[in-house]
């Protein structure tokens, strides 16, 4: 539990429901309810072990704050209570609810003690890989998968180091479960394409003849796709993105936009998800209660390449 002021607002507030839920309390000492609502919010954080975080603020101490929420959500009484999410709030209650509507509100917004473990194994394994430690980070990755199966972001880490690997048929199984959802999901249909590249590089022609193929003949596609099949299963992007962009400039419409698909799947596996941060608070002392999401910073390959496949389909 953390008392909550205008100074750390920001900090323990905002940013810290970047990574778990926080709830907060807004009450006044002269509150009955409020000295009723209390007790249970406090046990209900010590018995969600750590999967959201409690702040207490004074109404009559912290005006601003409570004034803003209070006219944000439309409520004109305490005790109130406010819940942040990725640096945003989202959802509220007023009144000294019993626990079990609390535990039922705390429910629709706070992950499931399977999703936290899975996320902080996945967590794990994702320093692993970045230490060089392949096989613990794969143990790591299979457990966060076997505790939630949904964890489709643990799934997707988890196929793409068996690629890096070079153990595409392992990656296939893995990613079977998700497959169906590339139709609306443009970063597991990226890995699905993956997958594909991969599955034909390994009895493509060699280099050499791919090449010297399209040396003869610059409208081969079935050479020039085959190259740039084996150039993505390598993870050398642009050199595949190049081959592909070729074949869209010639012919848009060959192979049932093949070049292109695998093209946008490219640029999808380059891309890092944007992080949401919340914004330093202002200092002419007014207070944005909400965060805001923050582009990630911009890559400047990606940019061309995507300009490039802008300029040959229009």
């Amino acid at each position: 539990m953390i008392d909550i002021t205008l100074q750390n607002f920001e900090a323990e507030v905002l940013q810290a429901s970047l990574k778990q839920p926080v709830l907060l309390d807004i009450w006044a000492p002269w509150c009955g309810p409020c000295r009723t609502l209390g007790p249970i919010l406090e046990a209900l954080e010590a018995e969600y072990g750590g999967r959201f975080v409690l702040g207490k603020l004074n109404a009559d101490e912290q005006q601003e704050i409570a004034g803003q929420l209070s006219a944000m959500f439309g409520v004109r009484s305490i005790p109130f209570c406010v819940l942040f999410k990725d640096g945003q709030p989202v959802d509220g209650f007023v009144g000294a609810l019993p626990r079990e509507r609390i535990q039922q509100f705390l429910d629709k917004h706070v992950p499931a003690e399977a999703q936290l473990a899975a996320d902080e194994a996945a967590d794990e394994a994702g320093l692993l890989a970045d230490e060089g430690n392949v096989d613990a980070a794969l143990e790591r990755l299979q457990e966060a998968i076997a505790i939630d199966p949904s964890n489709d972001a643990a799934r997707l880490d988890y196929v793409k180091l068996l690629l890096q690997a070079g153990r595409t048929a392992e990656a296939r199984v893995a990613y079977e479960p998700v497959a169906g959802k590339a139709l609306g999901d443009t970063r597991v249909a990226a890995f699905g394409q993956w997958i594909e590249a991969c599955e034909k590089a390994a009895t493509a022609r060699p280099v050499e003849a791919l090449q010297a193929a399209i040396a003869a003949n610059k409208r081969d596609f079935e050479a020039r796709f085959e190259l740039a099949q084996r150039l993505f299963a390598a993870q050398q992007w642009t050199a595949a993105m190049d081959e592909l962009l070729e074949i869209i400039m010639r012919d848009k419409k060959w192979n049932d936009e093949a070049p292109r698909k695998a093209y946008v799947a490219i640029l999808e596996l380059m891309a890092k998800p944007a992080p949401r941060t919340a914004e330093p608070a202002p200092q002419s002392g007014t207070l944005e209660i909400a965060g805001k999401a923050v582009a990630a910073p911009a890559d400047p390959v990606i940019d061309q390449y995507r300009r490039k496949l802008s300029m040959a389909l229009f």
